[in-house]
């Protein structure tokens, strides 16, 4: 088979395309073979060598894949044939830039019908951040005010969606050119980032789910009610802003995604139920992934990049 691996932290162009033996499934695992592979900002980071998590190279990126079962030898959660999507192992490597994957069965779901194998690869680490974010720790019901900062991005236009479906009023800050993307997910107020401060455009806010960072975060607080939460995915380890929020009398908490089967399935039943679709700004071929990675270095994307295989 053929991976996308690295010897050294770089740009894109370390990224390189080498065979390699297909790896063999243990016990509850499932061999897939990938036909899409869903791309993340974090992988970029990796790449750079800006965020350690997985070591030094060499190591092959990637989490989000859809393909089908090729072999699941000790595991009755699948058949060979069945279509499957997921993100496993995070955050150890699944060397999921790569034609096949080895991963645990309980990492997996069943591909719905009516999404195509890259709008579902294109779904797991955003899907679950933004249900883990709202569903597990948020809280949110039916009546809440969310606001979802970064609403434009991957993990914010699946965000705006999942909010809705609780029955939340849901905010957003997008740019302007995002206006109308957002406001098709069903956001219900936009605020322009760039030209209003939120601020000043927002009150009672009952959780905040922040996939920006920087100062973005210490400045939500001034928009929650008393008693509201911050959800954050990108600030969670900083304590002086967590005592900060503690001592006003609000809730902060960050989220490190992690593989839910449970939350998995929540994110195919909001898909089956037509609540929730995944946009995918643009797709490349497996052998052009280096131009992928520049796109991801980019920054503000529209949704989701997807390799297909």
């Amino acid at each position: 088979m053929r991976v996308i691996t690295q010897h050294t932290l770089g740009g894109p162009e370390v990224l390189t395309l080498v065979d390699a033996p297909e790896p063999q499934p243990l016990p509850t695992e499932v061999l897939v073979r990938v036909k899409a592979i869903g791309l993340n900002p974090l992988e970029a980071l990796l790449r750079a060598g800006e965020f350690p998590l997985i070591g030094r190279p060499p190591f092959v990126l990637g989490w989000d894949i859809s393909g089908v079962v090729e072999q699941a030898p000790q595991t009755w959660r699948f058949r060979a044939g069945d279509e499957v999507f997921g993100m496993p192992l995070f955050p150890r490597a699944a060397r999921a830039y790569a034609e096949v994957v080895s991963a645990p069965a309980l990492h997996l779901a069943r591909k719905p019908a009516s999404l195509s194998h890259i709008e579902a690869a294109a779904l797991p680490i955003v899907g679950l951040t933004a249900w883990q974010g709202l569903v597990d720790l948020g809280g949110v019901t039916e009546g809440d005010r969310v606001l979802v900062h970064g609403g434009g991005g991957g993990i914010g236009h699946v965000a705006i969606q999942i909010a809705k479906a609780l029955g939340a009023h849901v905010i957003t800050t997008a740019s302007a050119g995002k206006r109308r993307f957002v406001e098709g997910f069903g956001a219900d107020e936009v605020i322009d980032y760039r030209a209003v401060d939120f601020t000043e455009a927002v009150r009672d806010v009952d959780v905040v789910l922040d996939t920006i960072g920087g100062d973005t975060v210490g400045r939500s607080l001034e928009v929650l009610r008393p008693g509201g939460h911050l959800v954050t995915a990108v600030a969670g380890k900083d304590a002086k802003l967590a005592a900060t929020y503690e001592a006003a009398g609000m809730r902060f908490s960050g989220i490190a995604v992690d593989p839910d089967p449970v939350a998995l399935r929540g994110l195919v039943e909001l898909v089956e139920r037509g609540k929730l679709r995944v946009h995918v700004q643009e797709t490349f071929p497996f052998e052009r992934v280096a131009d992928a990675h520049r796109l991801l270095d980019g920054g503000h994307l529209q949704g989701k990049l997807v390799l297909t295989v």
